[in-house]
């Protein structure tokens, strides 16, 4: 039987997209700390279908992370209180880079510091790699005892840290904004006069839980990040409120784990989107993502996917 007019026909949707020079096949990244170094979902997914992957949180000197328990499930999420836990920048360089440099996709690291000249000296760490096409700085995690999100909670901590990374790197940058503000429209237009190509939001809520038979936290810090489908609103709202305020493209995430979550946060004003919980519960969530939005623009008549973007 010939079944060549049963096949599905050639997608005539443009899935791709720009962020500040960095060009993606799709808008799908993978957000920090939830794949690893990209190589563990491997055997899963094809990494190459990705408009890329972020690894986990780099810093300059190795971290161990928090004590355990460090994570623990909540209503429609999860608490984390990793800490950052990888084995530092030099490791990066010298052990992964050399694996990771060959994927035809866009690999990003994530980077973080407990002070300015860490941010600093891990960006001037990774300049020279030229296979890594942008990194996203890490001003918002709730976890960390230093540095983390004391630099993302105040215009003037924010921008600081910017100005200085902006000196020594040389392609995309990506500053990721804390949600435990008052206002993330300003920290936004911060660091975009600061000199920050684009900004990704939202990292985790700061949250707590309690054991109720042992009377103790469920984690040893004993607040940590929730992250999951409970933030989604909330993350779609502070999207929709920065990509109004700044000119610069804005990366959505927070509790997407879906094609339909995707097509929710670009009509908010997301150029790309990044995927993180859903990683752990279906390691294969985002090409069906990918294949969903497809789908979605054929159905919609949308022929370029960058037409939906802001438009709410």
């Amino acid at each position: 039987m010939d079944n060549r007019h049963h096949t599905q026909p050639a997608t005539s949707v443009k899935m791709e997209v720009e962020i500040a020079g960095m060009k993606m096949k799709n808008p799908m990244l993978t957000a920090s700390g939830t794949f690893g170094f990209g190589e563990e979902f491997a055997d899963f997914i094809d990494l190459e279908k990705l408009g890329g992957f972020i690894v986990k949180g780099t810093t300059l000197e190795p971290r161990e992370g928090n004590p355990y328990p460090r994570m623990a499930e909540t209503p429609s999420g999860m608490l984390n209180a990793v800490g950052l836990q990888n084995k530092g920048v030099d490791h990066f360089v010298n052990e992964i880079y050399p694996r990771l440099k060959r994927l035809n996709t866009n690999v990003l690291v994530n980077v973080s510091g407990a002070k300015i000249d860490d941010y600093v000296a891990v960006a001037e760490r990774l300049a020279p790699l030229a296979a890594i096409p942008a990194i996203e700085v890490n001003i918002s995690c709730p976890n960390v005892k230093q540095g983390g999100m004391a630099f993302g909670t105040t215009t003037d901590g924010a921008a600081a840290v910017t100005e200085a990374i902006r000196k020594v790197w040389p392609r995309t940058l990506i500053v990721k904004l804390s949600p435990n503000v008052t206002s993330i429209s300003d920290i936004a237009m911060a660091v975009e006069d600061a000199g920050a190509d684009s900004v990704s939001l939202i990292n985790t809520i700061m949250g707590m839980a309690i054991d109720v038979e042992r009377r103790r936290p469920c984690l040893s810090t004993i607040t940590g990040g929730l992250s999951g489908a409970a933030v989604r609103p909330v993350a779609v709202r502070m999207v929709w409120q920065v990509a109004k305020a700044v000119d610069i493209p804005v990366i959505g995430l927070g509790g997407i784990s879906s094609g339909r979550d995707v097509i929710e946060f670009m009509l908010a004003g997301a150029r790309a989107v990044q995927i993180g919980t859903a990683n752990f519960i279906d390691p294969q969530v985002t090409v069906k993502a990918i294949d969903w939005m497809e789908q979605w623009c054929s159905r919609h008549g949308v022929t370029d996917i960058n037409e939906i973007v802001g438009e709410i």
